[in-house]
């Protein structure tokens, strides 16, 4: 409680759960922060929400984040913090804050925390770590930039249909939908709590004959304390198929749903054709939804299972069983580590710094929420290639337009255009390394995502938004732009940059610090800081 965590993981957020300030990012900042440069952000506002009251039965903290998406949609935070306080909180446990801070990203926020109190202590103390308890709160008084209200007792059953997180009806509202596959479990929902509380629901009932029945346990651990209070055998005996630890499904690494099939998933995301299955009919909600569908082959609102069983309310253990066997601290000895390169780890491709005046192509343009996942898609045919950047350019955008590649190999130079909220979602970088690695030298938008706006600095990318919304028909596929005096423009700290589309002059603006001028003008961050340590060592 009270450090910063930065990852490599758009929910790092779920830090909340022991309130740390988990915040997301492109692997190489983070790569940059472990090798000691500092990570820079804008100062976010605060979003102070008030939690009263406490979940009913079948309710749980899924329901609440889905609240906030109801209330907020996909980009309705961005650049915000958003800190849960009040009397409500002291009904969350810390996996049910973790669930919470975890599923803020899908609001766009920049992360979310929550007070540090008896049941982070409970919770810091069941895994032997006691120690590192200490109490945060927010000072008497604290005023928030903006201000909302969760009354937790009023909540229902709520659903994210396709395909959206943001699109958040009643569970009742879909009832009767046939479901052809559910899955709890990834990097959210899937802690001792919410995997023992649906062993609980199915415990000697059987998964409807034509829903298929998953569980990803999200540790190793967290699986052993199931099975040690005999959850393992009840959603075995209900017809689940339990998986290693992993994002599985949620990514499209296995787990997709056949063509036209209905799969219900605790999962965070469902952005469409993420789980592997274009047309997917991808459907987020809380773990007891998903044991209600499960046993009854339709989307069934929860509270329906009260007419036949007590809601079976699950306290994590007083101690659980710890695995750390595959966390390795830091040490001197691993400076002599071997790093083992197989033939499809290639090194980064060449980046050139920003030329003079850039003259390129638009070889794309698309609207608004475009997710990473659609700009460079997942699954088991491309994440393989997360090292090979040639070969896993080959798929960027191919769920929009398969020639895309083909396009950026035809042209001097590219530039994409997209609507509001662009690169929401995942903090795979490669949705801005391999576009670079295909000549993409700039993307106009109406406005960008935080996370994925840093990753296109980062790689050398000018991440430009529109100063006039409505030029954003002027740029049609194959219109030929020219940033004219571009690299001068940026030297001198411009926040206008003119771009010559077929002959008409319109403006773009750069919002970006000073040092991500530096990374643009070197052709990415990297490039920067190597000049910077090769001038070092002249100097010195």
């Amino acid at each position: 409680p009270g450090r910063t965590l930065l990852g490599a993981d758009s929910h790092t957020p779920g830090a909340a759960g022991v309130s740390m300030l988990g915040i997301g990012a492109g692997g190489l900042d983070v790569a940059l922060a472990m090798a000691g440069y500092p990570y820079y952000l804008p100062c976010p506002a605060v979003l102070g929400v008030r939690l009263t009251g406490a979940l009913p039965d079948w309710v749980s903290a899924k329901d609440v984040i889905l609240e906030m998406l109801r209330r907020y949609d996909v980009k309705g935070c961005v650049g915000k913090i958003v800190e849960y306080y009040g009397p409500g909180v002291k009904s969350l446990s810390a996996t049910d804050r973790e669930t919470i801070g975890n599923m803020g990203t899908e609001l766009g926020a920049t992360t979310s925390i929550f007070p540090s109190d008896e049941n982070t202590r409970a919770y810091l103390q069941a895994q032997g770590r006691g120690d590192q308890w200490v109490e945060l709160s927010a000072d008497e008084g604290a005023e928030y930039d903006e201000n909302d209200s969760i009354d937790l007792s009023a909540l229902e059953p709520l659903i994210a249909c396709p395909s959206s997180p943001g699109n958040v009806v009643a569970v009742k509202d879909v009832a009767g939908t046939r479901v052809d596959q559910v899955i709890v479990g990834s990097s959210v929902n899937s802690s001792f709590r919410d995997l023992m509380v649906v062993a609980k629901i199915v415990e000697g009932r059987h998964a409807h004959p034509y829903t298929s029945f998953h569980v990803n346990p999200g540790s190793r651990q967290v699986l052993g304390n199931v099975a040690a209070q005999g959850g393992v055998i009840s959603l075995l005996h209900a017809g689940a198929r339990i998986h290693e630890p992993g994002c599985l499904g949620c990514i499209g690494m296995g787990q997709a749903p056949g063509t036209g099939e209905v799969s219900l998933r605790t999962m965070p995301r469902n952005f469409p054709g993420r789980s592997g299955t274009k047309d997917d009919k991808v459907y987020l909600c809380s773990p007891e939804t998903i044991a209600a569908a499960a046993l009854k082959g339709v989307i069934t609102d929860p509270r329906e299972l009260g007419k036949e069983m007590e809601y079976p309310r699950i306290r994590d253990p007083e101690n659980y069983r710890v695995d750390a066997s595959s966390i390795i601290p830091p040490s001197e000895d691993l400076r002599s580590t071997e790093v083992v390169r197989g033939p499809n780890i290639r090194p980064l491709p060449r980046m050139d710094p920003l030329p003079e005046t850039l003259r390129a192509e638009v070889v794309l343009r698309v609207g608004d929420n475009v997710s990473t996942d659609t700009i460079m898609p997942a699954g088991n045919q491309v994440l393989p290639l997360r090292s090979n950047i040639e070969a896993i350019s080959r798929f960027v955008y191919a769920q929009i337009d398969p020639e895309f590649y083909n396009k950026c190999k035809a042209v001097e130079a590219a530039v994409v255009v997209g609507g509001e909220n662009y690169g929401q979602g995942s903090s795979r970088e490669h949705a801005a390394l391999a576009p670079r690695s295909l000549g993409v030298r700039a993307k106009i938008a109406l406005s960008f995502a935080r996370i994925h706006k840093a990753n296109l600095c980062n790689f050398g990318i000018l991440p430009l938004t529109f100063k006039d919304p409505s030029h954003y028909d002027l740029f049609r596929e194959g219109a030929k732009v020219v940033f004219a005096g571009v690299r001068s423009l940026i030297e001198r700290g411009s926040t206008e940059i003119p771009v010559e589309v077929d002959g008409r002059t319109v403006v773009t603006i750069l919002q970006v610090s000073e040092r991500q001028r530096r990374h643009l003008l070197g052709g990415g961050a990297l490039n920067f800081v190597k000049q910077q340590l090769q001038a070092g060592a002249r100097s010195s």
